[in-house]
């Protein structure tokens, strides 16, 4: 029998690569091919796939940066990529399709659709990013990992979830430790876009601490390159003890030990506080499209498992204020703890599989 071949199509962050590679570590196990096509950013993430996943960058582009002369490149490099996919497609022909969102994505599933493969897209968030948006009406349906997600009318869409890695599968519900009167562990993600807002207020909150409080406290404070120096200073200056990185790659560990989560509201970000069970304190990127950071915080606040901070209404003292909250009230942090698990969706990744696979089979049908 011949071997299954799905062809994941990805973006350049986190946000889009976490649940890809989800996906790609499931279908691998159940005997699939799997090839990865992202751009130079998406593989950056390309480090915790499966070895054997096949990775290939393509030629795309955003019109979201760069100056008059990038942008008229834009379309004409979206085009070659296009066209460069094709002729991948009709040497060797992929089972499925798959689009997780971001300019990257473009190649593969404007190919797919010229040459009327079978093909799916995941959207993470509870706003259709805007590939997604595009090609929503294209494809045989878009699997959600937000609900409710805004759809255009008309589109077949269905709550599956958010895929999260096996690293975080491993410690889905790990005891919570709650907070007392030993070394407490706060986790700060800040995503690769939204970080600076936090390195600029988090530093400054936890030095704000009751002296009694903050004695206790240990910060795993991811942070940009560009920031990464002052944000160790500023800690080192305050006396509290802190591991400044530009990128954790064990997240999934740092989180299950942890007492409080402080992050930017992305769509993993919110999957992974919700499989592993932690308090949080959600700040959602005000400049997100949509505003669809707030739609994705929106299961765990309403849960009573985050509270979340309205990016213009942030400040240290607020702050403060709400990590003094969690990490005084032990009973409290341990209902939020529970209450996080509760929103979670551990089979997410099971149910995408489900998809793909009914997907190849009606094409075989």
């Amino acid at each position: 029998m011949k071997q299954k071949y799905l062809l994941i199509a990805a973006g350049g962050t986190g946000g889009h690569m976490f649940p890809a590679q989800a996906l790609a570590e499931a279908m691998l196990k159940k005997g699939w091919r799997v090839r990865l096509s992202t751009d130079a950013r998406g593989a950056r993430y390309t480090g915790g796939f499966p070895h054997t996943t096949e990775i290939v960058q393509v030629s795309s582009a955003t019109f979201a940066r760069g100056g008059i002369l990038a942008k008229a490149m834009v379309a004409p490099r979206i085009l070659a990529g296009v066209v460069g996919m094709a002729w991948q497609f009709f040497r060797d022909k992929p089972d499925v399709v798959v689009g997780f969102g971001g300019y990257p994505s473009i190649p593969a599933l404007g190919a797919a659709t010229l040459m009327k493969l079978p093909r799916m897209i995941h959207e993470q968030n509870g706003v259709l990013g805007k590939v997604n948006k595009l090609f929503a009406k294209r494809v045989a349906g878009v699997a959600c990992g937000t609900w409710p997600t805004d759809v255009p009318d008309g589109v077949e869409a269905g709550y599956v979830g958010n895929p999260v890695r096996a690293a975080v599968l491993e410690r889905a519900g790990a005891g919570y430790i709650t907070p007392g009167d030993y070394p407490m562990s706060i986790l700060v993600m800040g995503g690769s876009q939204g970080a600076r807002i936090l390195s600029d207020v988090v530093p400054e909150a936890i030095a704000n601490l009751p002296a009694d409080l903050r004695q206790y406290v240990r910060v795993a404070h991811q942070a940009r390159e560009e920031d990464h120096e002052r944000v160790t200073a500023f800690y080192a200056d305050h006396g509290i003890s802190a591991d400044v990185k530009p990128f954790f790659q064990d997240v999934p560990r740092r989180m299950s030990e942890a007492q409080l989560v402080i992050s930017r509201a992305g769509a993993s970000s919110v999957a992974d506080i919700s499989i592993i069970g932690r308090p949080s304190v959600l700040i959602p990127y005000a400049a997100a499209t949509g505003d669809h950071q707030t739609a994705n915080a929106r299961g765990l606040v309403e849960a009573n498992a985050a509270i979340m901070i309205p990016e213009r209404a942030l400040d240290s003292k607020t702050l403060a204020e709400q990590i003094t909250a969690v990490l005084t009230n032990p009973n409290a942090a341990l209902q939020m703890s529970n209450a996080a698990l509760s929103v979670g969706v551990p089979d997410a990744t099971a149910r995408l599989v489900s998809l793909v696979e009914d997907l190849a089979e009606e094409e075989t049908a």
